[in-house]
């Protein structure tokens, strides 16, 4: 791993840890020896990714990542776009709904509407959504090319719950039917007594770009409800995607078989 990988690495682990950080914790976290660890945040302070407390010598993340999210959002406002269809939906089905996007290969939650019940699934901005254990990870992969759902399929699976897939079986089955449904179901795969169901955002030529995502507990969620979510969720991605690229770009992308079918 080349030296500006590893800092975008710490920059990343930084980013994840719920409080400000010692150099010595960060190192741990990165398993870096300190002396390193403290060149890659004196550099990566020096241009605004990360901030020294006076205070405390802990860090935390600075402002440049803000600035640069900023100028993204403007440029492609995906999340702005989204943001009143995911509302819409959580007012819908009254559940948690999450929006993640795809970037960095990674997919991760960017914006959360809470339920209104006092028992609810609580979601976390920031949340990486491994492509196996969660719904929505499930959602991207079967709406991406073969050979990308091939390298995740034999890629690591770490375990989360005891309801994990742990095999590249288990992880197929969920996939295919995923691709069966339009939206993919996850039963407690990344957190016990949750269920999920997601649909992918799809950009013309249908590539996915993100998902949108229903989660709710598992307690009062029978298979009657979670296809409802399923639809629901597909309907909202449909939507985001027709708003965000344009239902004409969207129609012209079409393979012509599928238009005339």
């Amino acid at each position: 791993m080349g030296t500006i990988s590893k800092a975008l690495g710490l920059l990343d682990t930084l980013s994840l840890m719920a409080e400000d950080a010692g150099l010595t914790e960060i190192a741990q976290a990165c398993s870096l020896d300190k002396a390193t660890t403290r060149r890659f945040l004196v550099e990566l302070e020096r241009h605004g990714f990360v901030e020294q407390l006076p205070q405390t010598r802990k860090y935390r993340i600075g402002s440049a990542p803000v600035r640069l999210g900023r100028i993204r959002e403007a440029r492609y406002p995906f999340l702005r776009t989204a943001a009143p269809f995911v509302r819409e939906l959580a007012d819908q089905v009254d559940e948690t709904v999450h929006l993640s996007e795809f970037s960095g290969g990674r997919l991760s939650t960017v914006h959360v509407e809470d339920s209104t019940k006092a028992h609810r699934v609580f979601v976390s901005v920031g949340t990486v959504l491994p492509f196996h254990a969660t719904a929505s990870g499930i959602a991207f992969i079967s709406s991406c090319p073969r050979a990308e759902f091939e390298a995740a399929l034999h890629g690591p699976l770490p375990t989360f719950t005891s309801y994990t897939p742990r095999e590249p079986d288990s992880f197929r089955r969920l996939v295919d039917e995923a691709r069966a449904n339009g939206f993919s179901v996850n039963r407690q795969g990344f957190e016990a007594g949750v269920i999920s169901a997601s649909a992918a955002i799809k950009a013309p030529g249908a590539r996915p770009i993100g998902c949108v995502t229903i989660a709710a507990p598992l307690v009062r969620t029978d298979d009657e409800r979670i296809r409802t979510h399923g639809l629901a969720a597909i309907e909202t991605a449909k939507r985001i995607s027709d708003a965000f690229f344009g239902a004409d770009l969207q129609k012209r992308a079409e393979p012509l078989s599928r238009r005339s079918a």
